[in-house]
């Protein structure tokens, strides 16, 4: 087995574990820093929607040898606004222009046609009204709104209402840091990046629901132990899943990174940044807050119930009586409904001749005595 195989084996079994839940405080602390940079950057910088929102005119033009920067240049001087130049793979560009009207738009291809040296006739315009963007955004938050009221219930339904809301919050952590690395970065908002915003809440709450899963079954009869608190019970949850989570985290984060680096920055298909920042953003949000956001939320709330409470002071006691005693709380308990008494005949059967005070027949196993005495009928 490998070295990973073997330490997902361990954190499963509960042999070794991070105290993820004990610490909770230091993490909601870093969500809470994180979060207030996003909302301060979409405060102050803004998104950069593009023109399928805004409205506005794209420009493609045949293939050529001039920069980016002239024709962005030449774009801005013939329309007064800003615009964006992508260079396409065969060597053509795409010229982006928010605002401009279909008056307009004619004389400003001829500017541009002009300016960098190409026939009018070659360069297609499509124009974009800004309805149909505020059309495509107001569907993009119904769906949005869809998708939070589905999962709630259906959380709601399948394990219970406090990991329903913890799920929720944990959801729109991610959708915070990844709005607002966007408006820090001044990528380009377009459709794409909505596809992929809604994409990475999916992953999001895979990573949740497998953490819930694995926590709705080792809290099954919690209240008759006194072992362990339901925050211990949801630590060990998320260790048991750890590696799991790191793996599927990973895996979809790779090719999400070279679309990303590779792809967007290296390569230059700036068309590619869109949606691959949102998808490289929200993944990591997402595996961030199902193990340090989702599962600590799910034990404050549960530890508000009065039968959580009271195992948690009697855990609690049990242990501080075990240390004034010398001995460990950690104990294991009988299992089932078998007495303690009888788990204690069962050992004593098994135990070796001499241990402790015990000496006698009594203690001696059951196999060894017969032995020495002569077999078979007297004479």
């Amino acid at each position: 087995m490998s070295k990973l195989g073997d330490l997902g084996a361990r954190l499963y079994r509960g042999e070794v574990g991070y105290d993820f839940v004990g610490k909770r405080k230091i993490w909601y602390g870093i969500s809470i820093l994180i979060t207030i940079t996003a909302i301060v950057g979409l405060a102050v910088r803004g998104l950069n929607m593009g023109i399928e929102f805004e409205g506005g005119a794209v420009f493609n033009t045949p293939k050529t040898s001039v920069s980016v920067n002239k024709a962005e240049e030449s774009a801005e001087r013939a329309s007064g606004h800003d615009a964006l130049v992508q260079k396409l793979g065969n060597d053509t560009l795409r010229i982006q222009i928010a605002g401009v009207d279909t008056a307009k738009s004619d004389q400003i291809k001829d500017e541009i046609a002009k300016d960098l040296g190409m026939e009018s006739e070659k360069i297609n315009a499509d124009l974009v009204g800004p309805s149909w963007g505020e059309q495509v955004a107001n569907k993009a938050w119904q769906g949005l709104g869809i998708f939070m009221v589905l999962v709630v219930i259906y959380l709601a339904i399948a394990f219970e209402w406090r990991m329903a809301l913890a799920a929720l919050i944990a959801l729109i952590h991610d959708i915070t840091i990844t709005v607002g690395v966007y408006a820090l970065v001044g990528f380009e908002v377009t459709p794409g990046t909505v596809i992929g915003l809604l994409t990475i809440l999916g992953y999001s709450l895979y990573d949740t629901v497998v953490v819930f899963d694995s926590l709705k079954e080792q809290s099954k009869d919690l209240a008759k132990q006194t072992r362990f608190t339901y925050s211990e019970v949801a630590n060990r949850s998320i260790n048991s899943t750890l590696v799991r989570s790191i793996n599927t985290t990973v895996v979809a984060l790779l090719p999400v990174a070279g679309l990303l680096f590779i792809g967007g920055g290296f390569l230059g298909a700036g068309m590619l940044n869109d949606i691959s920042l949102s998808l490289f953003v929200g993944l990591a949000a997402g595996a961030y807050s199902s193990i340090f956001i989702a599962t600590p939320l799910v034990a404050d709330l549960k530890e508000t119930e009065p039968q959580m409470k009271a195992l948690k002071k009697r855990v609690l006691a049990k242990r501080r009586a075990a240390a004034a005693k010398g001995e460990s709380a950690e104990a294991p308990e009988p299992e089932g409904d078998e007495p303690q008494d009888d788990v204690d005949q069962a050992d004593e059967d098994t135990t070796p001749a001499v241990v402790g005070p015990r000496s006698g027949p009594r203690s001696q196993p059951a196999r060894n005595r017969g032995r020495g005495r002569p077999s078979g009928k007297r004479r």
